[in-house]
């Protein structure tokens, strides 16, 4: 093969990946501006419509541990093929949808699709490049995954607006069938014939110890549990993360080393990653719910009032580094961790806000929650040598889906709680609703700051990772 030819298959690969990883990450925001007309055309109620959310993110937090090891034992090209195959057909089946539970399922199709594309896709970079390739190649393929997450509000709304909710699921479908045919193609195939046995049992305690936590924290609410199954639930929770730890340190090659923990910045920076996450989960879905239920906005006028936190959020980057090497990232951690929470809590005002204020708070919210994942993520990875990267990558990618899960996960039963103790679903009680649940999700995040505190303070600044930024 020539030069040209060999530049230019990289190029198309490159472009697979890139596009991949775009459709994944658009999809985890896209929908959040559509729920209040999915709902209505469901016949369901705005506030009960967080679980399509969750069911994408918690599905992805639960495979994409398995998505590496099953790319090494079935192939790369096999296991992205079929990841953009039951993307596709999750995301045909969620537009066809005529029930919440249908709905909800073909999400669940959906994110099995979407926990393979990143995870693989980086995979395959990983073994096609040469090291001194392999930054510039991360850096290209991260960026379409940084703006589908700060369009999709907008896109979400307009596409409601000019059209119907389903064409939010059916845009994947033309995506979907050209990555089909460009993977068949282009993409590389490569495994890994030493690869030892999956670590199932290890995999089984994490997953459904996950699934366990987030229905309990869901289930007084929205699914009409008693206090003692949430209580059961939330004791099989801890019982399997905690049997997960002894499993670890037992097995010869557990799915996730406790020697990560070892590492003090790497251990400091999953902990507030998970927990100051969680605010930042929840306010996707509850912004452009307030803007609709509480405030009557359309859904063109809702996905057009989050342009500001996706205008602010691309241009913090320019100075972000700037700020952590200037500060160190303990102190800048905390104060930043402090003023996202108040930021979060100032959105319970947002009623009483002239849309120019309203405006400029989403604006600076944007910045702000942008510093915070550049900062929570560089300081996540930045010891991590090459032989625990790619567990310590993998485990990194599952807390973030899992406190994306979890932050909407709270918001809904939060939202739900308050809902029920200061009356029904009126623009009154509604929007008292809102101001405590956002009052309460700053408060969770300013609460974070504790974690960050325990960072060294001689920790400082090193070269950015590719990806240090995720779809939230």
């Amino acid at each position: 093969m020539s030069e040209a030819g060999g530049d230019r298959r990289f190029r198309i690969l490159l472009w697979i990946v890139a596009v991949g990883f775009f459709m994944q990450t658009l999809d985890s925001t896209i929908v959040n501006t559509a729920l209040p007309s999915m709902a209505k055309a469901l016949g369901e109620s705005p506030l009960s419509m967080h679980s399509v959310v969750i069911a994408y993110s918690l599905t992805m937090a639960m495979l994409i541990p398995a998505s590496g090891w099953l790319a090494d034992r079935f192939g790369t090209r096999q296991v992205f093929l079929a990841a953009i195959v039951l993307f596709t057909a999750g995301s045909v089946a969620c537009a066809f949808s005529t029930t919440l539970s249908q709905l909800i399922v073909s999400r669940i199709v959906q994110g099995a699709g979407g926990a393979m594309l990143l995870p693989v896709g980086r995979l395959v970079v990983l073994k096609s490049v040469s090291r001194d390739q392999f930054l510039p190649a991360m850096s290209f393929v991260a960026i379409p995954g940084l703006i589908g997450p700060l369009i999709g509000p907008t896109l979400g709304g307009w596409l409601v607006q000019a059209a119907s909710w389903h064409w939010i699921f059916l845009i994947n479908l033309p995506v979907g069938i050209a990555g089909v045919i460009a993977t068949l193609m282009f993409l590389p195939d490569s495994r890994d014939p030493a690869i030892g046995r999956f670590d199932m049992v290890g995999y089984l305690m994490l997953s459904v110890g996950m699934v366990a936590l987030s229905f309990s924290l869901d289930g007084v609410t929205d699914l009409g549990f008693e206090r003692a199954t949430v209580l059961v639930l939330l004791l099989v929770a801890f019982a399997l993360i905690t049997g997960y730890g002894l499993h670890a340190r037992r097995h010869p090659a557990p799915l996730f080393p406790l020697s990560l923990f070892q590492i003090h910045t790497y251990t400091v920076g999953l902990l507030g990653n998970l927990f100051a996450r969680i605010g930042s989960g929840a306010m996707p879905f509850l912004i452009p719910l307030l803007l609709q239920v509480g405030l009557g906005r359309t859904p063109a006028e809702a996905g057009m009032m989050m342009l500001p936190v996706a205008a602010m959020a691309m241009t913090a980057k320019r100075v972000v580094t700037r700020l952590i090497t200037r500060y160190g990232y303990r102190r800048f951690l905390v104060t930043n961790t402090l003023v996202l929470g108040a930021l979060q809590a100032t959105f319970a005002a947002t009623p009483s806000l002239p849309l120019p204020a309203m405006l400029l708070l989403l604006g600076c919210y944007g910045a702000v929650n942008s510093f915070q994942f550049t900062a929570m993520n560089t300081v996540t990875l930045r010891d991590l040598d090459r032989a625990g990267a790619g567990s310590g990558n993998s485990l990194f990618s599952m807390v973030q889906m899992l406190s994306m899960s979890l932050g909407v996960t709270v918001a809904g039963a939060l939202l739900g709680a308050y809902t029920a103790h200061f009356g029904p679903i009126v623009p009154a009680g509604a929007l008292t609703a809102f101001r405590a649940t956002f009052l309460t999700i700053g408060l969770i995040t300013c609460l974070s700051a504790t974690i960050f505190w325990q960072l060294g303070p001689g920790v400082m600044a090193g070269a950015p990772h590719p990806d240090d930024d995720e779809a939230g």
